[in-house]
């Protein structure tokens, strides 16, 4: 009996029946609906044999663009995911007031705050700024892929296996009750001895791995594969913002790594780095993930400003106004996100000298974001402004982003921080910036560059339906936290006594509804736009007039991207190629050389995630078999990955002459 107890352990770890939540109506309600949708997925690929397809030209594609999509894709699927828990957390707000405990009890209404925060953060935002970089990048600077094609696979699937790791423990297990950074001693094995901590960690893990490879891979390309003639002060703005947040995450990404091994070792094997025992120290972990998340709100943000940017430019017909001092603002943004990371911790006693440094930073920081707005108000001034969706986005951000930076500069002062820090003001405040910045820029680009990935516009009804009901619901569901934040409201709470502060919560569920209204009209957009695809596509490939390299292409453009290598002479470069006359050859044509898909990315991120699922559980022997077949994976992978192949010069010639036809058709 002992040797079969034995066995069970080593085979299973914590494992057993009891983590199955069945005792949760709520979680087995979510299960059965989730595997209701993947069991009518799996049958209508079946049905119309697209299990071959899927494989070949999406899982194991090695295509910048296609890969780029597919991040935009899992972002979305999250997006859903994410949302529910928020729509759940202020339904229960609204709920349990008085006598009333509302439909959530607190253990689980932990467990949807913190899978909120990190699946909104590391499986929403970063999927879909890493998507829009992947896609629009190599295309912007004249490159036919990135500089490491198969890497660029095998960093979307780690990105997709920790964000399939959080997901599992909604159904086995549970989440962490720690809030999105998972604080010491909290996060601890004392405090949290449950599995919660442990699958954050490791979701973390396998996907900042992808992220950090993710953001190696655009840095080379970005500086060793620009087109000839594009020097640094050439580059389209988007590429030097995304230049910039990838160099902030390759500097932040291993302080997140090196944190989060440092707490699962705390957890294992009962080190004491972040204990007040045997000379630890949790104000030591406060400071590394902050070292790490205070850039990662500016690796968030600073693609969205050269989404921003790029947009203005094209809905007004003219230059950017201040190309020279977007950059150098960007590249101040980007030293400046380094030195401000304590102003998240004010009131954990460093002193009054070290919050007066961080206060100060923090306020000047300020100063090169203000002067891209106003740069983009200059670009505006006697421009032909056009309000198609991309700039109506636009100008929602630029008023929205304004009122989250100037509550961001009160929360800079200490005095007021001490205050407002734990209050539902920060809530508001974070949101602000996070929604009018990072979401509404990431929809002005969906809607920017759908047709440059797909050869039409999406439809523009029921895309100003989505934006009026996300800019409306955005100040319903988080203007009266403000108002709550003010009055000491606490955040993280899933109760309340005082019934004055009712009518607040009612008001901010009624915005989050509207924003539910506004993701189902985004999503009804894409349907629409889909079915109505013919009437809606663009031959020309430039339907906006864009003022870039990438719309110099066809839309959607062919594999190799450029049949012949651009020449830039001007940091407007498309618009300067089309007032000089551009043509495009006839003849000349080589054969293009291409890597070919590979599934190794694919099998090795699955490895990394069952490596983790087993860790989680201290499933000791599966962990260590699989870690071997996955070190196999890699060293098989490194030593075979030799499939090139040649798009020849007949199919080259045929493509670009169509293609040539079809412009000077449309003209």
């Amino acid at each position: 009996m002992q040797d079969h107890t034995d066995l069970t352990k080593l085979l299973l770890g914590r494992l057993s029946w009891d983590a199955i939540p069945f005792h949760e109506p709520i979680l087995l309600g979510t299960f059965a609906m989730v595997a209701l949708g993947g069991a009518l997925v799996l049958g209508l690929l079946t049905k119309f044999r697209l299990w071959g397809p899927l494989w070949r030209d999406w899982v194991t594609s090695i295509d910048h663009k296609k890969i780029g999509i597919m991040y935009m894709i899992f972002g979305l699927v999250m997006l859903l995911r994410g949302f529910a828990d928020a729509l759940m957390m202020r339904a229960q707000q609204v709920l349990s007031f008085g006598d009333a405990n509302g439909f959530l009890p607190p253990h689980h209404y932990d467990q949807i705050f913190t899978a909120h925060g990190v699946i909104m953060i590391f499986f929403v935002a970063m999927p879909l700024v890493t998507g829009l970089m992947n896609y629009v990048v190599p295309l912007q600077i004249g490159a036919r892929d990135v500089a490491f094609p198969f890497l660029n696979n095998f960093s979307f699937w780690m990105a997709v296996f920790g964000g399939g790791l959080t997901m599992v423990s909604l159904f086995v297990g549970e989440f962490a009750r720690t809030g999105w950074l998972a604080y010491p001693p909290l996060s601890g094995i004392l405090a949290s001895p449950d599995v919660g901590v442990d699958y954050y960690i490791w979701s973390l893990q396998i996907a900042g791995v992808g992220t950090l490879l993710s953001g190696v891979n655009l840095i080379v390309t970005i500086i060793k594969m620009r087109a000839p003639g594009m020097t640094m002060m050439k580059m389209p703005v988007f590429t030097w913002t995304a230049l910039c947040t990838n160099v902030l995450i390759v500097a932040a990404f291993p302080v997140l790594t090196a944190v989060l091994a440092m707490l699962s070792l705390d957890r294992m094997f009962g080190t004491n780095f972040f204990t007040n025992d045997m000379g630890g120290n949790a104000m030591m972990y406060v400071n590394l993930i902050w070292i790490w998340g205070h850039p990662e709100v500016y690796i968030l943000v600073l693609p969205v400003f050269g989404i921003f940017s790029e947009v203005v430019s094209t809905f007004c017909s003219k230059r950017l106004f201040g190309y020279t001092s977007m950059v150098y603002a960007t590249v101040v943004i980007t030293i400046l996100s380094y030195l401000v990371w304590l102003h998240h911790f004010f009131t954990m006693g460093s002193g009054a000298s070290v919050n007066s440094f961080f206060g100060i930073t923090t306020m000047i920081i300020s100063i090169p974001t203000g002067a891209k707005i106003f740069n983009w108000l200059f670009t505006m001034y006697r421009g032909r402004i056009r309000f198609e969706l991309p700039m109506m986005w636009t100008i929602s951000f630029m008023i929205t982003f304004v009122i989250g930076g100037m509550t961001g500069v009160l929360l800079a002062v200490p005095p007021a921080d001490f205050v407002l820090h734990n209050s539902l003001f920060l809530i508001a405040h974070f949101h602000n910036v996070i929604i009018g910045g990072v979401v509404f820029g990431l929809f002005a680009g969906i809607n920017y560059w759908f047709p440059k990935a797909f050869g039409y516009k999406l439809d523009s009804y029921w895309g100003k339906w989505s934006f009026w009901l996300w800019t409306i619901g955005f100040y319903l569901a988080f203007m009266p936290l403000y108002v709550l934040g003010l009055m000491g409201v606490t955040r993280r709470m899933s109760h309340f006594e005082d019934p004055s502060l009712h009518i607040w919560f009612i008001i901010a569920a009624v915005g989050a509804v509207m924003i539910a209204g506004g993701i189902g009209a985004m999503l009804m957009q894409f349907y629409v736009s889909f079915k109505n695809r013919a009437t809606l596509r663009d031959v020309t490939g430039d339907p906006w007039g864009g003022r870039t390299l990438e719309w110099s292409t066809s839309s959607p453009p062919p594999d190799y991207n450029f049949a012949f290598t651009p020449m830039v002479h001007d940091n407007d470069t498309w618009a300067d190629m089309k007032k000089n006359g551009y043509q495009r050859p006839l003849k000349g044509y080589v054969d293009i050389h291409m890597p070919k898909n590979t599934g190794a990315g694919f099998i090795i991120a699955a490895l990394s995630a069952v490596v983790g699922f087993a860790l989680i559980w201290n499933m000791w022997l599966l962990a260590g078999v699989s870690f071997v077949v996955m070190m196999a994976a890699i060293i098989i992978h490194t030593f075979n990955y030799n499939r090139d192949y040649y798009i020849k010069a007949d199919h080259v010639t045929r493509v670009e002459n169509d293609r040539t036809r079809l412009l000077e058709s449309a003209a």
